[in-house]
């Protein structure tokens, strides 16, 4: 393993590049300003907020300070040999315990990063050496257990970093065995890596670190015999001590059953047996990436056991997960990075972010960090280093761009447009995360009621000024007509989402370039219109008081009310300007007239913009400006993708040759191509704003 891991190293000493300097700097200024941030959010913190579980330990009237039993108040969770050593540090840590620990915890994030990028399953290019560092080391700044252990005072980092340097940075057998052992004393569940030294060949190392482990902790059972039996025999190696073992921050097999509602004696044999079988498919993986000389992942995969047959394995512990992103998965380059960036994902998004509030996700949801352990330790089909698609996947299909009649568009000329459609399931997890990110961005822009009110009078004269202030008539006279009530109020509740996400589903399965495209622009759309929201927040006309408009989605609110304002807590109530009711729609409305292959269909796709700016005007729910803003947003948003990535209409070999790509004389329809299998690529004129 010492030998494969020195060819890993390579020689980087070459001169890779001044971009690739250029980005290395920049990575590096990432991590300088994520430890300054994370510092300062530790130290701003009161006393009581910040280092939680340290201060529980140390403080003036902490745990290791008091006589007795650690375990007897149920607050600390830690091994006893993990109390053995840390009762020495009460009284330092007490004089500054804030900025020793969290710098401290930092410095060994970075340890950590250093030695994970030099750890990479090789040949690595310069580039990818040169830049590795930095990036490993933004990824744990920013990963969740990362941010959960330096809030909570943890020594959850420690662990790790002495198996990688076992594994990776040490050449000694007896070391290595010994660092797994003490690694493992601090987290039993890290004796797991003693069992792959044995089966790697290893054998004299995974006898030291069993002794090793056997050593600390027979040293703290001298010292500590009652917390000794408390911790191992009582309490099960720890699980029964901290949160509750059925809470969501138990990412451990044993808590996504107990969170199934299985307990007792059936709840424990289920346990043992899935993480048997857990336990003899991931070692036997791990053993064959570590002969295939992808030591660190073999390392993950085995920290990927680990957390999934732990009896806890709190947020903090998952660190092995993130490992798991120097796997490759996918034969294909357009696949290539569909596991990591799901790996980064789940790692730094809360599971609220990435699946919605559906009841059928909320298993998954729940469990997101444990299922994404289990894909790494026992499903993920991870690439050997003999395959032919390691270094040289199956290239990406790109178009050739047509020419512009401005040279300095594309602005981007690397944004190189994809014919192929996009992996579904990346493409469903972004779109989440980016619709959650605009969602809370969209609520923390609400301000105070005065001043959107204010805003809301300036839009009304501004509007009599142009004599366009029709709401009123509207709204009043739509009230009086009930089916043309029910139907406005069922038509701005339901059609808002599913037009748009029906669009967007058949141009992915029947038009993937042209889906690349339209999800670009109406994605700058939303974010022009998210600053809309926060430069200009704006009372819609059911909010105003003293000018009679009737709310007929919402029903009648108490403006005099101290409670009013309630469903401000849920949404933002005045992000109104501009109007992304209409904004989509009207994107809607101008993909179909593009895309579609029949006169009728134009004709109807226009009719959904008509009929959405016809009711949130009826509805008291915008004004006639705020619809105005909308289109603003969607023509700049259509304007960005071309300026950034060039005309929609793109050149293929097809094109070159005199014959249309698609068919048809428009250049851009949803018609099929002759001889086209149903759901097939279409190397077509219609380009894809970005891959």
């Amino acid at each position: 393993m010492a030998e494969v891991e020195r060819g890993v190293r390579g020689d980087v000493a070459a001169d890779p590049g001044a971009r690739a300097g250029v980005v290395r700097v920049v990575l590096w200024l990432v991590v300088a300003v994520l430890g300054v941030r994370q510092m300062a959010v530790v130290l701003r913190r009161q006393p009581g907020e910040s280092l939680i579980d340290l201060e529980t330990w140390t403080g003036q009237d902490g745990i290791l300070h008091v006589a007795g039993s650690l375990y007897e108040p149920g607050r600390f969770t830690g091994t006893p040999f993990a109390g053995l050593v840390l009762r020495p540090l009460t009284t330092s840590a007490e004089e500054a315990l804030g900025v020793v620990w969290t710098f401290g915890t930092l410095l060994l994030v970075a340890a950590l990063g250093i030695v994970a990028a030099r750890g990479l399953p090789g040949p690595v290019t310069r580039r990818t050496a040169f830049l590795a560092a930095p990036l490993a080391i933004t990824l744990l700044m920013v990963s969740l257990p990362v941010r959960n252990t330096l809030y909570l005072g943890q020594t959850s980092i420690l662990p790790v970093l002495l198996v990688l340097v076992a594994c990776l940075a040490v050449p000694g057998e007896r070391l290595s065995g010994v660092l797994v052992g003490v690694a493992a004393a601090l987290q039993p569940a890290v004796l797991l890596f003693a069992v792959l030294f044995w089966f790697t060949g290893r054998r004299r190392a995974a006898v030291a670190g069993g002794a090793a482990f056997a050593f600390c902790t027979a040293l703290a059972w001298a010292a500590m015999p009652h917390d000794s039996w408390t911790y191992w025999v009582h309490h099960v190696a720890g699980a029964g001590l901290g949160e509750r073992p059925d809470s969501l921050a138990n990412q451990s097999l044993h808590g996504a059953l107990l969170r199934f509602g299985l307990q007792g004696p059936l709840e424990v044999v289920l346990f043992l047996v899935l993480a048997a079988a857990v336990t003899v498919l991931g070692l036997r993986r791990a053993v064959r990436y570590a002969h295939d000389g992808q030591l660190l992942l073999a390392v993950a995969v085995t920290g990927c056991v680990a957390v999934a047959v732990s009896p806890t394995a709190w947020q903090h512990q998952l660190l092995w997960v993130l490992l798991a992103v120097v796997g490759r998965v996918g034969t294909k380059a357009s696949d290539r990075l569909v596991w990591p960036a799901v790996v980064v994902l789940v790692l730094t998004l809360p599971g609220k972010m990435l699946l919605p509030n559906i009841g059928a996700l909320l298993p998954v949801r729940d469990n997101v960090l444990l299922i994404t352990a289990l894909g790494a330790a026992c499903v993920a089909p991870f690439l050997p280093r003999t395959s032919p698609h390691w270094q040289r996947p199956v290239p990406t299909d790109y178009a050739q761009p047509v020419a512009s009649r401005f040279s300095w568009v594309p602005l981007l000329p690397f944004w190189r447009r994809v014919l192929s459609r996009p992996n579904l399931l990346l493409e469903l997890l972004l779109i989440r995360v980016v619709y959650s990110a605009y969602a809370k961005v969209r609520l923390a822009a609400a301000v105070g009621r005065p001043t959107a009110e204010e805003h809301g009078r300036q839009i009304h004269s501004m509007e009599q000024w142009l004599h366009i202030d029709i709401e009123h008539w509207a709204n009043h006279t739509v009230v009086g007509i009930p089916w043309l009530r029910e139907f406005f109020d069922y038509y701005y509740s339901t059609f808002h989402f599913i037009v748009p996400l029906t669009i967007l589903g058949v141009l992915y399965v029947r038009r993937p370039s042209d889906y690349r495209w339209a999800r670009s622009s109406i994605g700058f759309a939303t974010l022009l219109a998210l600053v809309g929201f926060w430069l200009y927040p704006l009372a819609p006309p059911r909010l105003m008081p003293g000018l009679g408009f009737i709310d007929t989605v919402h029903g009648a609110q108490d403006l005099a009310s101290p409670d009013f304002g309630a469903l401000t807590a849920v949404t933002n109530q005045y992000a109104a300007m501009p109007s992304l009711h209409f904004g989509w729609s009207l994107w809607c409305g101008l993909v179909i007239l593009v895309l579609a292959p029949k006169a009728w269909m134009k004709a109807l796709g226009l009719l959904h913009p008509l009929f959405t700016v016809s009711c949130i005007v009826a509805t008291g729910n915008h004004w006639v400006l705020d619809a105005v803003g909308g289109a603003t947003v969607v023509g700049l948003g259509f304007g960005l993708t071309y300026v950034l990535a060039g005309p929609r209409r793109l050149r293929t070999g097809r094109d070159e040759a005199g014959t249309s790509a698609d068919g048809a004389a428009d250049g851009g329809t949803l018609a099929a191509v002759p001889g086209q299998k149903k759901g097939e690529s279409v190397a077509a004129p219609a380009g894809s704003a970005a891959s």
